[in-house]
Order: C-alpha cells, then structure tokens, then sequence
C-alpha cells in the first residue's frame, strides 16, 4: 500500500511552511520571528521516520528546501536531527548540523565523527537543542554518530561525503527520457504552442519538441500523478488537426526514482581514462537523467544509449582525488546517490597560468565624438579589411580602417546616434572571428559576465612554440576584475595588451602540444562558451608546406559539389578536412589521390550561409586554414539583426516573455535561439512583418541566458541575461537548456509576412485510370484527393517524350476536398506527370504513363 502524505500549510508574515511525514492526520508548523532577519519553525512530531519541511516564500521554495529531518521516538520523547553537514560537503569550509533533544534531556546527547583525517566539532548547546560544526579538512567519507542516553538513534552513524578543496562541476543531462511522442506530423514546429493539463485540472505551458522520426512530441515530461492528461497545441492560436491529444498515465509511466539502476565504476576510477557506468531507466517512468561530477578538478562527461533508456556514461576526472556523483532522475537522486567516488591514477600534469586585470567602467561617449577601435587580427591582409557602422535608427556608415604594423588595425568612427551602435569589421566580407560588437553611444547600461566578447585564431587554433592572439572586448560589460586561465600540458607564458575602448590584446605561447583550456571570467564568473577548448597543435612542421588551390570562396550554391585540390609539396602525413556549417554541424571532406602527393577535395554544402574548411596535417592547421567559404547568394549577416523586448531583460514564472529578433535587410539564414538556466522553458516562435517574435515560459525563477545566432554568429549584444521572478517550481539542479532553430526568409524592411499553407504531401491520394494508361489526341482523368493533407497549394505538371511540358491540363474541383485533373497527351511514348502538394511530391510522384 502507498505510503500517505498529508500536506498542511501554515502562513506568518509571507513566509509558508509545509510538513510532510508519513502519516494521516496533518501536523501545523509554528513559525516565528525572531526580530534579527531569521524565522524559526517548530512542530511536535507524533511518529517516527524520516519528515520533510518545505519552506517557501511568497509561493517560491527557498533554498535547500524541502529540509529532510530524521525523527526518533526515545523513551517518552522524540529526538530529530537535520542539516547538511549530515550529507556532505567541501573540505575547508565549515558544515553543520542540529539535534533537537526532550527538554533538558541535552546532557545524555553524545556526538562523535570519524573520517580520513581528525576533525574538531564545536557544540553550541541553546535549550533543547543543539548545534554541530566541523570543520573537514580532507576529502573523503565521514562517520557522524549520535548517541542518545547510550544508543544510536535512528539512522546513526550518518555517512557525509566531503569532497575536494576548490570544487569543479561538470554536468551531463540526458532529456530524451522525458520524451513523448505524439501521433502527429508537423513539418513545421517553430510557430506552435502548447499547453499541458493535468488530471487534478492545473494547466502549465509544455514544451513541444520535434521526434527524430518526424512526429511531435513533447519534452521534459515527468508526470507525478496517474490520471489523464491533455496536450493542446495551438497554431496562431487555432488547435491543430487532432488537439488535443489524450495521454494515459499509469503507476508504470510516473517518475520512480528509486527504480533506477546504477551500475559500474561509481566507487573507485581512474584519473585522465575512460571510466564507464550505466544508467539503466527501464521502469522508472517518464524523467530527464542528469549527471553531475564534483570534485577538485575538472572531467571530460559523455554518454551512448547501447538500448532504449539504457545509458552508459563515460566520465574521465583530469586528476586524482575524492570526488562526488550524483545522479538525479526527474530531479530526484537515485538509490545511493550522491555516490563518493575515490579517483586514483597518475596526475595529469596539467599547469595553469593566469593573469588577472581590473577593468575600468568606460566613459560614456556622446554623438559626433571620434572613437577608435585597436586590434589585432594575425592572418589577415589589409586590402580585404572593411568595417562599417550602424546606428541605432539602421543607418550603416562606412568605418576607416588604418593598418599599422605587425597585423595592428586602426579603427575609426564618428557615431552619430545615441543608443547601441553595432560595428561590424569585415575580412573578405565576412566577420572576423568576434564581429559584430555592441557600441553603447551615451549612458551605460547596466553591464555583466555575459557582455564580454572575445575573438581570434587563438581561441579556434594554436601551434605550439608560437605566439597564439585573440582580442578581449569588455566595455559594454562595466567595471570589474577579468581573469584569462590558460590550462594544460605545460606552462603557458601569457602577454596582455591593453588597448582604449574597452579592448584587450592576449597572446600566450606554449612549449608542448595538446588540448588546452582558455578560462575567462569577469567578477568571478565564466563569461558564455567558458572554458574554451583549443587544440594546439605542433609547430607546424611540414603542414607548413601544404598549399590549398582552387577554393572559391564565392558563388558555391548548396547540394552543388564544391571541390578543391591539396597539394602536399613534399610534406608527410595524414591529412583530414572537415566542413562546419552555419547551424554548427561538421561534415568531413571527401578525398581522392590525383597523383603523388596532389589530392582532389570535395564536399556537397547542405545550408545557405558561410562554411568553415579545416585543413589539417597530422592534426596541424594548413597555412590560412580555416578557409572561410559564401554558399548562396545571400549572406545571412548578423550584424543587421537586431533583437529588442522586454523579456531579454526580465521575465516571470509561468507566464510568456516575449522578445522580437529584426531579420530584415539580413538576408535569408539560420536564426538560432538558446536558452538556458535553472528550468527548461517553452519556447515559441511566430512570424511578423519584420522578422520573428519569440516567446518563452520559465518554470523556475532565477537567472536565465538568452543567445541569439544567425548564421551560427552571436548578434551583437547577445547573450542577454534577464532576472525571472515569481512562483514556479525548484529550480534544477542542473543547469537546463531549451534551443529552437528558423530558416528565415529574406525580408525588406516594411513588408508584409503572406500566409504559409504548411500541408502533409504523404496524406494526399492518387487514384484513376488515367494514372496507368493513356491514348493520343483522347482525354484521361485522374482524381486527386486532400482531406487529410492540410492546406497547401496543388501543383500538376506533365512532360511529354520529347522533353517539352504539354499543353492540354486543367483541373476541375470535384469535392470540397478533392479534384479532377483532365490532360490530353499529343504524342505517343512514355511521359511523366508530377503532383505536388505544396513544395513536396505526393506518393508516386513523378508518375510514368505510357501510350
């Protein structure tokens, strides 16, 4: 039989308190002010176990909240005891927890803790109950025993987990769990919205996902109670054919953590190889699978799925040490977990060098004022440099570009707007590695970690022996401390440069080969893509001598082969090419041998926009490599999308924060949107006279970040970084991402957005005489039907034998969803005919009939 819970609620002065125990009758917390900041809660257990409060204020969980409490009947009186020093913590900070004891019963209370190294406790006695502190200073396992009147109380001795000095955390969700499929294809998901209600009647946004075989479905779905529940999704807020969809759930389809399986390598691993253990979900219901690895360093964390549910993880920690695992289904630890991992193994050597500089807030800067950007760009030539302006009002102004020595570039602009200026500098007319950046003409605003920019080939490649730059813009993120890390094989020697308007110039050289990390934070936090991972490669050798011909730049069309040749010029070794698309895929080149050390490249570009080669020899970069490449006609360009809205500053829980990205005058091109923060969120995208409006529903207050690509390119001023409040539910414990990728139309500005028939060619049927059989100069019939198929336009065609269309179709509506396609054919011989419904051939088509 299930376990009761009983949930009552008590509410002083905005704070509420809520008790669950097993039991049946309900328990009323106190709950007191203290007059000094703090709030106590008391309550009078009647029944052994474990108990848990949750606490919450103005409808928000606070922190740490639900508090778990062991409760022990002793005698005629009960002892408790709570805290977090009970589970775990970090060696060298101070954790604590409390005993509440019978009243003046204190004296009969011993506690003792035992571990890896000898720690002190302090005992702050205060009327029935007390306070312990310790101090770790040893990662490791750690025995707290409490005795009462001579013997252990529930639970004792309690085993708290300490983990290393300096504590990293690397984390791994898997999501697709918490899938579910619909029985509904949508080609089309980006402009719908849906809404989830529960069998007790709440009605929450859900967030809709496109399945990998077609169908849609939706994510994050982790239900807690069995019943039926109902998916409705909405386009332009009309329901879609079907909605809304009923969905079943049983005890078999509720999130049960406690049926999920961990096994292998979770006691004991070894540093800088591969440790595996599986995460076997197979019965536990519907849930997301979240892994977080803490511990003195740094892990590299991934996963397979050998079978459905089941996931093997592999995890490598960079250096040996006590580390914790903890693995989490639906939001709840698994049995065991947090699992105390005891890493052995060689260290990896790794050395980290850094460099701190204190920035300051720059001077607001007002219209007509001559302003001058310096940087460094190694690998450029200053014939195909090119930087441009535009304001705030769209007005783009040609930038001077002076070149100075050694790869230096002056650049200089006269804003003429106050607002956010957005500069864009230009190497063969595409952005350099950085570009565009944000210029704020006039007061600051207020500015943050995520408003820093960096950009370079030291951040994409690197050779060792040589000096590796990239260039650091921090003007539009204020005042504060920034910190550059470089952390790897061997020591780095790193050189900044301070530049006026915000730039910094890095350079650092390493003596060894490998991969390395660039670690940037302002004010102590990570600025986005942080750490950076850099492959250096060594000192070029013979990659040197490879030479890269034919590659156009221009004019490449997409599913149209693009070849090149590669010539070695005596070098030795193994060559490898790949291609990175504007949506962030890498497709392999592929090679044929021409003659001896001459090779033909090609590869077939899928995606409008600028592509990315990466020739390598033996895993060093060719010179000029990567080899910026222009497919289509029109450049996707970022720096003419603007993004603006009340929700890229603030949001609130539960309820839709709308932002709009400006796509016109940037071409056609992939519009990316990630968000990513304390909870996943529904993300919808509808279409509108000048580009996209998007709209998002936070589950969890807390701070989100807001990244913005076209083209694979942030705009300029993304990230944004809004502040959600309100009631919603716990955040994660993870950090959760929701992402939604466009293929954006070409817009001008002022147009008008045309309606989009978006229908199901699968669903339209093909039937008649007409179809098999023909004759000449005599008229055939052909009856086309639709009903399921959606709305889209019908396209019929027929080319005759001798190559040219014939002349003699019409179409006749016969139903409201069908029609009558009359065609007389003038020619014998074998023709096809081709039926489209929208842009996509019904079954059959093209269809062969002969005469």
């Amino acid at each position: 039989m299930p376990t009761i819970y009983e949930q009552v609620y008590s509410k002083v002065g905005g704070q509420t308190s809520g008790h669950r125990m097993p039991a049946v009758e309900g328990l009323h917390p106190d709950i007191k002010d203290n007059h000094d900041g703090s709030i106590s809660v008391e309550y009078l257990p009647t029944k052994g176990g474990r108990h848990e409060v949750q606490v919450c204020y103005e409808g928000v969980a606070i922190e740490g909240s639900p508090f778990q409490c062991l409760v022990d009947p002793v005698d005629d009186g009960y002892v408790s005891v709570f805290g977090s020093g009970l589970v775990g913590g970090m060696c060298g900070e101070t954790e604590s927890f409390n005993v509440v004891t019978k009243s003046g019963t204190l004296k009969d209370l011993v506690v003792t803790i035992d571990g890896p190294a000898k720690t002190d406790l302090k005992r702050e006695d205060k009327g029935d109950r007390t306070t312990i502190s310790y101090l770790p200073m040893t990662s490791g396992a750690y025995n707290i025993s409490i005795k009462y009147k001579g013997k252990h109380i529930k639970g004792s001795p309690f085993n708290a987990k300490i983990s290393g000095e300096g504590r990293k955390r690397t984390q791994l969700s898997i999501s697709n769990c918490s899938d579910y499929t619909l029985n509904v294809l949508e080609p089309e998901i980006f402009d719908l919205a849906g809404s989830l209600k529960k069998p007790s009647g709440t009605i929450e946004p859900c967030i809709l996902k496109k399945m990998p075989d077609g169908h849609l479905g939706i994510a994050a779905f982790a239900p807690r109670e069995k019943g039926d529940y109902q998916v409705h999704i909405y386009r332009d807020e009309k329901p879609i054919k079907g909605s809304p969809f009923s969905i079943k759930v049983g005890e078999h389809e509720i999130a049960h953590a406690a049926k999920v399986n961990v096994s292998g390598k979770i006691g004991e691993a070894i540093a800088n190889e591969t440790n595996y253990f599986t995460i076997d979900a197979n019965g536990a219901g519907y849930g997301a699978v979240g892994v977080v690895l803490e511990g003195p360093h740094r892990s590299e964390l991934d996963y397979t799925e050998p079978s459905p549910r089941q996931y093997q993880i592999m995890y490598s920690p960079h250096e040996p040490g006590i580390y914790i695992l903890n693995v989490r289904f639906a939001d709840e630890h698994v049995n065991g977990s947090p699992f105390l991992v005891n890493v052995g193994g060689e260290p990896s050597g790794r050395i980290r060098e850094t460099v701190t500089v204190d920035m300051e807030q720059a001077e607001p800067v007002n219209p007509g004022t001559r302003c001058e950007f310096h940087l460094k760009i190694p690998g450029t030539n200053p014939f195909d440099m090119e930087a441009s302006v535009t304001d705030p009002d769209g007005a783009t102004e040609v930038c001077e570009v002076i070149d100075e020595e050694d790869f230096h570039y002056r650049i200089v602009f006269i804003p003429k707007l106050k607002g956010i200026n957005t500069l864009s500098i230009k190497h063969k007319g595409l952005h350099i590695s950085g570009s565009p950046f944000q210029y704020t003409v006039g007061q600051m605003s207020s500015g943050g970690f995520h408003k820093v920019q960096v950009g370079g080939p030291g951040v994409e490649k690197g050779e060792a022996g040589a000096d590796n730059h990239f260039n650091i813009y921090t003007r539009e993120a204020g005042s504060g401390t920034l910190s550059i890390a470089i952390e790897g094989p061997s020591k780095a020697h790193i050189n900044v440069e301070s530049r006026p308007q915000g730039f910094l110039g890095v350079s650092y050289k390493v003596p060894k080969p490998g991969m390395y990390g660039v670690h940037i934070k302002f004010n102590d936090e990570h600025i986005p893509n942080s750490p950076i991972k850099v492959n250096i490669s060594p000192d070029g050798g013979t990659a040197k001598l490879v030479t890269v011909h034919a590659l156009k730049d221009r004019g490449l069309a997409v599913d149209k082969p693009a070849t090149f040749t590669i010539s070695f010029n005596g070098a030795v070794g193994n060559l490898h090419a790949t291609a990175r698309t504007p949506s962030g895929n890498h497709e392999d080149c592929l090679f044929q041998e021409m003659d001896v050390g001459l090779y033909a490249c090609r590869f077939i570009p899928k995606e409008n926009g600028v592509h990315y080669i990466d020739v390598r020899l033996n895993e060093a970069h060719v010179p000029d490599s990567p080899f910026a490449v222009m497919v289509g006609s029109t450049a996707a360009d970022p720096a003419m999308v603007h993004a603006l809205g009340e929700g890229l500053e603030s949001g609130k829980c539960n309820s839709k924060n709308r932002f709009m990205v400006r796509t016109a005058g940037s071409g056609s091109g992939f519009l990316a949107v990630f968000v990513d923060g304390p909870s996943k969120v529904a993300l919808s995208c509808k279409e509108v006279d000048d580009g996209y409006e998007f709209s998002y529903t936070p589950f969890s207050p807390g701070k989100y970040l807001i990244t913005i690509k076209y083209g694979n390119i942030n705009i300029a001023g993304s990230p944004y970084c809004p502040t959600v409040t309100g009631a919603g539910r716990k955040p994660s414990p993870l950090n959760e991402q929701t992402s939604m990728v466009v293929e954006t139309v070409e817009k001008k500005a002022g147009s008008k957005v045309h309606a989009r028939f978006r229908g199901d060619a699968s669903k339209v049927v093909v039937r008649g005489p007409g179809l098999k059989k023909c004759f000449t100069n005599r008229q055939a019939q052909i009856t086309i039907e639709f009903k399921d198929a959606g709305e889209a336009v019908l396209g019929v065609g027929m080319i005759g034998p001798n190559g040219m269309p014939e002349a003699e179709l019409s179409l006749k509506r016969n139903t409201n969803f069908s029609y009558n396609l009359l065609y007389t054919v003038k020619e014998p011989g074998d023709h096809l005919l081709y039926i489209k419904w929208g842009d996509e051939d019904v079954p059959g088509s093209p269809f062969p009939i002969s005469t």
